[in-house]
């Protein structure tokens, strides 16, 4: 395995901007797996530098709380959530550990009462109209759409923006760099989430310079969408 590579210069920690919506911050969320949370820090600091400054980091490993820590207390531009919440006793772990947002696949009643009262934003999944109107009447706007492209991908959202122009996504699931443009350019979707920009073999080699040049590419994207 090669020499893990030392983080670019460019890496260095910039002002985050406040997490009032999750889907504002950037147009693509990097959603990250982490197997060792040393590895959280210079990843983050890559991923800020390439312009993404918000990262979702999933519960699917043992590692995900302390590396929402690490992110949180060691790379101040970044602005670290949990992903894959699905119990409200996840949502009081996830806070506890410093997480900013809270992203869940799905949603029961639950959960979202233990999101809402967590006190930091959350982006509840949906994948069908009746889960949307749902949302919509307990007041909120803002969704995870999962599994995006098996759930229909962009013609599924475009059908929604008519009868229900106020609910804003974040689709995840089967996206790549070829479809999220397509999805950016849609009037309902604030960002995508993806983890093409985090490799796994890139992780595992320590090679943040060619993760933050594919976070680079990831934030340009928005342009190309809008």
């Amino acid at each position: 395995m090669p020499e893990p590579q030392p983080a670019p210069a460019s890496a260095a920690p910039v002002s985050a901007p406040a997490p009032g919506s999750v889907l504002d911050l950037a147009p693509v969320l990097p959603v990250v797996v982490l197997q060792d949370a040393a590895d959280a820090v210079p990843l983050a600091r890559a991923l800020v530098a390439g312009g993404l400054p918000a990262i979702e980091v999933t519960l699917r490993t043992p590692a995900a709380p302390a590396a929402i820590r690490a992110i949180t207390d060691g790379v101040p531009g970044a602005v670290a959530g949990a992903g894959t919440v699905i119990t409200p006793e996840q949502v009081g772990r996830c806070v506890a550990a410093g997480a900013r947002f809270l992203v869940s696949p799905g949603w029961t009643d639950g959960l979202l009462a233990a999101m809402t009262a967590s006190g930091v934003p959350f982006l509840p999944g949906v994948s069908t109209a009746s889960e949307v109107v749902a949302l919509l009447e307990r007041g909120l706007r803002e969704m995870k759409f999962f599994p995006a492209q098996a759930a229909g991908g962009t013609g599924y959202l475009t059908s929604l923006a008519g009868p229900l122009p106020q609910a804003r996504f974040c689709p995840t699931g089967g996206i790549t760099p070829d479809l999220a443009p397509d999805y950016l350019a849609l009037p309902n979707v604030g960002c995508v989430g993806g983890s093409w920009m985090v490799p796994a073999d890139a992780v595992a080699a320590g090679d943040w310079a060619r993760i933050e040049r594919l976070a680079r590419e990831a934030a340009g994207l928005g342009g190309r969408g809008r």
